[in-house]
């Protein structure tokens, strides 16, 4: 028997297109939970990664709007310049609080918030980048409960967010990035 999870959380910054484009598509139709994505993005990007992404795959792809209810088969991407919360009400909340690790969206904000929210029935993945935003997020994700999985610093066009993840928060599993998403499908999708 599968446990249920309720939602997925990608935090990734260098690198960030290349190995989105690797997991996102490959994701099953049949996935049932939201994925929420912060992408480190300078402050004037526009919603390229939205509209690319929803292109390409199966599920419903879109930036996320603020006190918007979080929806299942559907991929929320923070907006440039804006933190990406979780609310206990499973709603969107989108913040230009200050900067964490020199970044807004901040992924210690999205892991954070998402820990709150979705306890023990959240799955976070840590990708490639150049800081470590994501390691205090994830620590908290462990102390909830929840699943880690960091992509496998060989195959990180970046190592530092994956390495920090995984030396200073601990993971539950590192993966190389093309294991990624036929992992999060065979955990998460229920057989017909």
């Amino acid at each position: 028997m599968k446990k249920k999870y309720e939602a997925i959380v990608i935090g990734v910054s260098a690198g960030g297109l290349a190995a989105l484009t690797v997991i996102l598509p490959k994701l099953s139709n049949r996935l049932n939970l939201p994925v929420l994505i912060v992408q480190h993005l300078s402050p004037g990007s526009d919603d390229f990664l939205a509209t690319h992404f929803d292109k390409i795959c199966s599920l419903g792809v879109k930036e996320a709007e603020d006190k918007e209810p979080i929806e299942n088969n559907t991929i929320y991407f923070a907006p440039a310049d804006y933190h990406l919360m979780v609310e206990q009400d499973k709603t969107v909340a989108l913040s230009t609080a200050e900067r964490v690790q020199y970044s807004r969206p901040a992924i210690d904000v999205l892991f954070e918030t998402a820990a709150e929210a979705y306890l023990d029935k959240l799955i976070c993945i840590i990708l490639t980048g150049a800081n470590c935003d994501g390691t205090r997020g994830i620590v908290r994700v462990r102390q909830l409960k929840g699943v880690v999985i960091a992509q496998s610093p060989e195959s990180a066009e970046v190592d530092t967010m994956p390495l920090s993840a995984i030396n200073q928060a601990g993971v539950d599993k590192v993966l190389d990035l093309k294991e990624i998403a036929p992992y999060i499908n065979q955990l998460t999708v229920k057989e017909t």
